[in-house]
């Protein structure tokens, strides 16, 4: 997530043409995404903010699914990612998997004690 997270930053031409045409701000949903991507990512590792870094990424993950589905639809070449037509179409299933994955981060530690 980290790693993906900051390709917003350093091919953001590739993340604009993702973005659906009925949004406007296109370079500014990039950076939010990208940074709310690394933050989620820095912040499954703290455990002190792991629950809602995890809640952060569900969210990010459901909100930018339009973005992919665009993708695949107007089969768009982002420099920073491999472009093969029935990846980008996998890709739309293994969001749904990073959206359960983020979710189970959600729940609580079973170490942690409950009052």
């Amino acid at each position: 997530m980290v790693v993906v997270g900051v390709l917003h930053f350093t091919h953001t031409g590739g993340f604009e043409k993702i973005v659906p045409d009925y949004l406007s701000y296109h370079l500014p949903l990039v950076y939010t995404s990208g940074f709310l991507e690394v933050l989620g990512g820095i912040g499954l590792l703290i455990p002190s903010v792991s629950r809602f870094a995890a809640w952060l990424l569900v969210v990010l993950y459901i909100v930018v699914f339009p973005a992919n589905l665009y993708q695949a639809v107007n089969n768009i070449k982002v420099a920073a990612l491999p472009h093969d037509p029935p990846l980008i179409w996998l890709r739309l299933p293994f969001q749904a998997l990073l959206v359960a994955w983020a979710w189970w981060f959600t729940r609580k530690n079973i170490t942690e004690t409950t009052e």
